[in-house]
């Protein structure tokens, strides 16, 4: 390939007026796609207790806890989950929904289990 130094100069040129490749983050909010898999959302007052989601869970990372008559909590343990998205997929209430939330970043691993109850939706430590 015959080097050229113009074609350089043209190159250089063209990138100026290029729209970036990359985003401020986290100044600028980027937009996940449609069935990204994201952080779990649980919907206390749809849940039944079956605990399907539980057995079919491949990490074990969803507990459910019956905290009152027909009243049931979910604790996620976002460490373990690897956001297969399974246990959306066998719950037949859509108790659970997948989000497109990404943000998960602790420095504390306690903070990444979550308890999502119908007194408080989702666990004051995240």
């Amino acid at each position: 390939m015959k080097k050229n130094p113009g074609m350089m100069f043209w190159e250089v040129l063209k990138s100026f007026f290029k729209k970036p490749a990359t985003i401020k983050y986290p100044a600028e909010k980027f937009d996940m796609p449609d069935k990204y898999r994201g952080k779990l959302k649980f919907y206390p007052e749809k849940c039944i207790g079956c605990k399907m989601c539980m057995r079919d869970c491949p990490t074990g990372a969803i507990t459910i806890n019956k905290i009152g008559e027909k009243e049931f909590e979910a604790e996620i343990d976002l460490g373990k989950c690897i956001y297969c998205g399974q246990c959306v997929d066998s719950c037949i209430k859509k108790a659970l929904e997948i989000t497109q939330d990404v943000e998960l970043a602790q420095f504390d691993r306690n903070k990444l289990k979550v308890t999502f109850s119908a007194q408080n939706k989702e666990s004051p430590e995240k």
